[in-house]
């Protein structure tokens, strides 16, 4: 029976275990979205981990949709996170770079040079974004044009490149959760009537070619994608997600990816799941639907053979050693919710280990 603290053949990059770090925004990068040395003390903390997946990225500027939040599209910020996967892999640990453009989610002020968001249609999201002037409403994107789409899409492989030069082992596109992959994927928030849209094949246009832009950059061994079907976060509405994630799945499932990390909502159904799973033959990661965070019950999955890899986010966020406590059975530090989001290393790296 195979089990959490297995190893596995991550299409060619080997990990210790099963038990990942999921990617959690925690908005502490530095001037012009470069990480700083807390950054790489943070992740090199979790390194025991089977798989770190980073924060997400933006693969451009127009691409950020919160405060201090990282990039990947600047000598500096290349240079930043080589000090971070270095101190990660000199712990024995891999690391892949999430790369995130939120489209429509995000505001004006967070960008320079008059810049405002971007999104599949002229759809304004429900709801405001934290900014560092206070909360802020969404705004009515800009509908990107077809050469912006294609610019949009060389940004992501740029950036997976760039990721590859600062040292990391792999990148995921974040499809899931709102942000603009998965606003080309949803029917509320592509109203196109271009090859970008309409039919199921028209939506998920926009994934499949960055994913393949993506895999010709770097290697399909080295790229994978988050998805999360269903998913209502940021104002999506996906009242039938089995049709284009089916398609999405099927056409991706020739490139030969690291994995497939599908991120289950309380809209969603483990039937969905396990439908992917089938129709996709690399890793499965999970990060499953639960009342509360992701707890210690979810590696039964694995046993299950649900999913090959379980990722963790809050339980991980506050238990560097998580890996450890796992097999132990705990005990498990309680999270500090009041400083998720910016600040310095309290509630980011003065969380205990096992003995300290």
């Amino acid at each position: 029976m195979t089990t959490a603290f297995d190893s596995l053949d991550l299409a060619g990059t080997p990990l210790a275990n099963r038990i990942a770090l999921a990617p959690m925004t925690r908005s502490r990068a530095g001037e012009g979205g470069v990480p700083t040395e807390l950054t790489a003390e943070y992740y090199a903390q979790r390194a025991s981990a089977g798989l770190l997946i980073t924060e997400g990225i933006q693969p451009s500027v127009v691409g950020q949709g919160y405060p201090s939040t990282p990039g990947l599209h600047s000598d500096e910020q290349i240079a930043g996170w080589r000090k971070v996967t270095d101190a990660v892999h000199d712990r024995g640990g891999r690391i892949f770079a999430q790369l995130m453009h939120t489209g429509r989610i995000g505001h004006p002020v967070l960008l320079p040079d008059g810049l405002t968001p971007v999104g599949a249609s002229p759809v304004a999201a429900t709801g405001q974004v934290f900014t560092h002037v206070g909360p802020k409403d969404f705004v009515t994107p800009r509908e990107l044009t077809g050469p912006e789409i294609r610019e949009t899409i060389a940004d992501f492989a740029a950036a997976a490149r760039a990721a590859v030069d600062a040292g990391f082992d792999g990148v995921e596109l974040h499809g899931a959760n709102g942000y603009l992959i998965h606003q080309f994927l949803a029917p509320n928030t592509n109203l196109r009537t271009d090859e970008w849209g309409g039919s199921v094949e028209g939506r998920i246009r926009f994934a499949l070619e960055t994913v393949r832009a993506v895999a010709a950059e770097i290697g399909g061994a080295r790229t994978a994608i988050r998805l999360s079907p269903g998913n209502p976060y940021n104002d999506i509405d996906e009242p039938a997600p089995e049709a284009a994630y089916s398609a999405l799945v099927q056409a991706i499932e020739p490139l030969g990816l690291a994995y497939l990390h599908l991120l289950e909502s309380a809209a969603g159904t483990r039937e969905l799941t396990e439908s992917l799973r089938k129709q996709f033959d690399g890793t499965l990661i999970l990060n499953p639907a639960s009342e509360g965070p992701t707890g210690p019950d979810a590696l039964a999955l694995i046993e299950e053979g649900v999913a090959d890899v379980i990722s963790y986010g809050v339980l991980f966020l506050a238990n560097p050693d998580l890996p450890e406590r796992l097999r132990a059975g705990g005990p498990f530090n309680a999270a500090d919710a009041a400083t998720f989001y910016g600040g310095d290393h309290r509630g980011y790296t003065d969380y205990p280990t096992l003995g300290a």
